[in-house]
């Protein structure tokens, strides 16, 4: 019968890529130990080399490129309702009565 899928924490991730990058053990012990795949554990490591860069990298004061794109997504958004809330706010004003504009 099959296992069903782990999701694992990024702190239990960087803790296991630490112990493969220490060379103290085999990957195959580490397998074992964690109860997680060999090639799994290789990815991890691969990873964790490929982005220590970013972690002591010279731009600190920029945010990070995942929350630049959040912010050039909502200044889309409010740029959106911006124009729909003017659009609006013209059409409204040529009916008489409550809805419209005094």
């Amino acid at each position: 019968m099959r296992r069903p899928r782990r999701n694992h924490s990024p702190a239990f991730k960087a803790r296991v890529a630490i112990e493969a990058l220490r060379g103290e053990k085999t990957l195959s012990e580490l397998a074992a130990q964690h109860d997680v795949h060999a090639n799994q554990i290789t990815t991890w490591k691969t990873e964790l080399l490929a982005r220590a860069a970013e972690i002591f990298g010279s731009s600190s004061s920029s945010a990070p490129p995942e929350s630049q794109e959040k912010i050039r997504e909502l200044h889309e958004k409010i740029g959106e309702l911006t124009v729909e809330r003017d659009f609006l706010e013209r059409v409204l004003g040529r009916f008489p009565g409550p809805s419209g504009k005094r």
